[in-house]
């Protein structure tokens, strides 16, 4: 299978980048072909601006949608977003590593998916291909998340409510929105607290999770 990890922590020695240590040996262990989009580490530019097609289906008025179709026809898309819309078509399955920050996944996510989630590569919504009919039909989607409250905050009826509800506005109008199978997600809850020990038992049960795959 091939694996597409996009992963968004800024801090490399930080329990994500334990996790995502493991999952690198553990798939390329199973034998997936990995590629991996480091955000941080590849400074990737989240700001979805003019700047991003370089040429213009309207100089004179920007549509952000309007000029992702133009670039996407044309081939004219900014490198950056070129390098991953081609690894996204190549992948079978995207996994997401990030960190719940306010409830909902880091700014340099959010703009990856703005710039590189291309509508006419996505989506065609001139042609109602969305949801069954999505352009990544086909390919399957996977959160991986840490936060900092413990799952009784997260759940329904505590203070944060139901953290699979607020990811629910990825799963559901992101990933299944554009055709793909969103996986159930993995989450790994009050990780501040986590003792060694604990944090070696996380980083199995991940490890397990990720054979099953």
């Amino acid at each position: 299978m091939n694996v597409l990890y996009i992963y968004a922590h800024p801090e490399p020695r930080s329990f994500n980048g334990a996790l995502r240590d493991t999952a690198m040996v553990t798939l390329a262990r199973a034998g997936h072909q990995v590629k991996a989009s480091n955000l941080y580490v590849m400074k990737f530019k989240a700001v979805l601006d003019p700047q991003d097609f370089r040429i213009r289906a309207n100089p004179n008025h920007f549509n952000p949608a309007a000029e992702q179709v133009h670039g996407f026809g044309t081939g004219s898309l900014a490198p950056d977003i070129r390098e991953e819309v081609e690894k996204i078509s190549w992948a079978d399955l995207l996994i997401f590593q990030f960190p719940i920050w306010w409830s909902y996944m880091p700014a340099i996510l959010k703009g990856w998916i703005d710039r590189v989630f291309v509508q006419g590569f996505v989506v065609d919504l001139g042609e109602g291909q969305v949801y069954d009919h999505g352009l990544l039909r086909g390919k399957k989607a996977l959160i991986v998340a840490t936060c900092g409250s413990t799952k009784e905050m997260y759940s329904r009826g505590g203070v944060h409510g139901d953290l699979n509800e607020h990811l629910s506005i990825i799963t559901h109008n992101i990933f299944e929105f554009t055709g793909m199978e969103a996986l159930p997600p993995f989450i790994i809850y009050n990780v501040p607290a986590l003792t060694r020990e604990a944090g070696t038992h996380e980083l199995e049960r991940y490890r397990s999770f990720l054979e099953t795959l």
